[in-house]
């Protein structure tokens, strides 16, 4: 039995990575926050289960590290194959008007959870020789107007992910997917039909495009430190 720990795995991107997990046979250990109904319906697909919490409060992110270092499912499986980093918030906000707080949670999210996660859970990672993957973004060397908070802790994730690739090397490989165009905000659809104007592909990505993506690095047995961009060919331009 091969398993997976997704954070955000309840909506959007996450949901259909779970999905596609499941349905391909993998035992998928569900992080959501306030989405448990979605969770609920979501692993009625498969051998799933639920871990609920905020991760950005450090009493909240160490109970999820134990309640998943102590899961049947990671018990039955000898380890844990799979962990996906997709838990993120994303919102925007214009430089000057940044609180302090807003900067701390965006960081603990996009940051200070996969360290920690990634910390306590290596162990059983390494059991497995599985992988660790990071959903990032292609803001890599752009500058994304009221994002700098977003983009800068998103960055850092990035790098984490590039530094663990060598420190936990050769017993768990480390990688980011890097989505493109794939699902816009409500606030963000004038922005998202510019960025489109400007994908090689001339379309948005789908979903299952990310999923796809994650399940052919977890099965990449020769491939560690890489971001996998899936933009369709936006960051050309």
């Amino acid at each position: 039995m091969r398993v997976a720990v997704i954070t955000g795995g309840a909506r959007r991107i996450g949901a259909t990575i779970v999905s596609s997990l499941l349905d391909d046979g993998w035992a998928v250990i569900v992080h959501c926050n306030r989405s448990l109904t979605q969770a609920k319906q979501l692993i009625q697909r498969g051998n799933g289960a639920i871990i609920s919490g905020d991760l950005s409060n450090d009493d909240d992110l160490f109970r999820i590290i134990e309640e998943i270092d102590d899961h049947d499912l990671v018990k039955q499986s000898g380890g844990i194959d799979l962990l996906i980093h997709n838990a993120s918030i994303y919102n925007q906000e214009d430089f000057t008007t940044v609180t302090p707080q807003e900067l701390r949670r965006f960081s603990a999210v996009h940051l200070d959870a996969p360290f920690f996660l990634t910390q306590g859970l290596a162990p059983k990672i390494k059991a497995k020789n599985g992988s660790v993957i990071g959903i990032v973004d292609t803001s890599t060397n752009q500058a994304w107007p009221e994002l700098s908070h977003y983009t800068s802790t998103k960055a850092a994730l990035r790098q984490l992910l590039l530094n663990l690739a060598g420190e936990l090397a050769p017993e768990i490989r480390v990688n980011g997917v890097a989505p493109g165009a794939i699902l816009a905000a409500p606030w963000e659809k004038e922005r998202f039909e510019e960025v489109l104007k400007r994908v090689p592909l001339g379309r948005a990505g789908k979903p299952d495009d990310i999923a796809n993506a994650v399940k052919f690095l977890a099965d990449a047995d020769y491939i560690t430190g890489v971001i996998l961009p899936v933009d369709g060919g936006w960051s050309l331009t």
